[in-house]
């Protein structure tokens, strides 16, 4: 549905259209008056060359076709434009060899876009489905990788403290088997095996506390202890119990993720309700009946938050045991050799592969959740 002017918080956005517009427009008008960088010491103004006129054109018109924005998608999508094109502008002078350090013109009109990007993606959230769920977070990333791509590029940030994502790209592809073999190693052995032991050892221990109380009453405690435990102090002692292959790595994963399974699936066995639990009595249902039709069920959000949280937790345990012992071959291995000879491309590859995969493994938890969970209170309005 294009027209949006029924829904209450489009109509507020429309009332804040001019403004906004305004807000945007005067930091543009400003920056015409100063440059836009400088090539071969000759300061260089929005005119003196063929791209620069030819993106603010761009903008402003799509700044006043999306003056409607507030009312109609379409509008959002042309503003949309309007805020891709001021921010090609950047890269299209930095390909071209200019240095944008003094250009402050062109980060006056790069504020002013950011502007307008906000404004953009307010209309846009409240658009339901996949514009909302979707799209929005993927352009709020673009956005933040663009973003650092200019800056770092265009102050001329020195690669040994932050290059920028391209070159991290480049990277990864030059880099790709020895990133697959660290990824394999690490991921594929360390991780999902103490992920599975760590999350399923803390899922029975909560079944076996839940039906003896005192248990819960002593390992409550401990867990609180544990999770005050630094990884770097356990690490090093794993490796030496069990070595530097995977099993080290495998009981560092334990250790973290054992106690948040433990006690969210403690405090999830009690999230049922009372009129709940005397219905099951009355239909002399006994512990196990109940456990299985009513308790576990009602336990699945906890269930699942724990092991999202720990989903992150495994990986960070395994990478950070791979810094004390292990075979050549591993990501936090990786981080520490190359590191070491000042190779920091690779590094930041390793971590954005660590990243992605840490967000792959989360995403697909809250997608199960989300199938699994769907008649559940908590899910209702998500």
């Amino acid at each position: 549905m294009s027209d949006l002017t029924t829904d209450p918080y489009r109509t507020s956005l429309r009332t804040a259209a001019d403004w906004g517009l305004v807000a945007i427009a005067l930091p543009t008008l400003a920056a015409l008056a100063l440059p836009v960088g400088v090539r071969n010491g000759a300061v260089l103004g929005w005119f003196g060359g063929t791209m620069a006129p030819l993106f603010l054109i761009g903008v402003v018109l799509a700044v006043v076709a999306g003056a409607s924005a507030p009312k109609r998608v379409w509008g959002a999508w042309a503003e949309l434009a309007g805020v891709a094109l001021a921010w090609l502008l950047p890269l299209h002078l930095l390909n071209e060899g200019l240095d944008l350090s003094a250009g402050w013109g062109l980060w006056l009109f790069l504020a002013a876009a950011t502007l307008l990007l906000w404004r953009v993606m307010g209309v846009l959230a409240g658009v339901p489905g996949w514009t909302r769920s979707v799209i929005v977070p993927g352009l709020f990333g673009l956005g933040l990788l663009v973003g650092w791509e200019v800056l770092v590029r265009g102050f001329q940030v020195p690669a040994i403290l932050l290059p920028p994502p391209s070159r991290i790209a480049a990277a990864l592809a030059a880099n790709a088997p020895v990133l697959w073999d660290d990824f394999r190693q690490t991921v594929l052995t360390s991780v999902l095996r103490g992920y599975v032991m760590g999350c399923g050892a803390g899922f029975l221990v909560a079944i076996l506390a839940d039906r003896v109380p005192f248990l819960a009453r002593g390992l409550l405690p401990l867990g609180n202890l544990a999770s005050a435990i630094p990884v770097v102090g356990i690490a090093p002692i794993m490796v030496m119990w069990f070595g530097f292959d995977w099993q080290s790595k495998a009981a560092v994963i334990v250790v973290m993720t054992f106690f948040p399974m433990l006690i969210n699936t403690l405090a999830g066995l009690g999230n049922s309700e009372r009129i709940q639990l005397d219905l099951m009595r009355s239909y002399a249902a006994g512990y196990g009946s109940t456990l299985v039709k009513l308790r576990l069920p009602n336990a699945l959000p906890f269930l699942f938050n724990g092991l999202k949280i720990n989903s992150t937790l495994a990986l960070i345990g395994a990478i950070v045991a791979e810094f004390f012992g292990t075979p050549v071959v591993g990501m936090g291995f990786r981080i520490s050799t190359e590191v070491a000879r000042m190779n920091l491309d690779i590094v930041w590859a390793t971590i954005a592969v660590a990243a992605l995969t840490g967000s792959g493994l989360y995403g697909a938890l809250a997608l199960l959740e989300r199938v699994t969970t769907a008649w559940h209170p908590s899910m209702r309005g998500r």
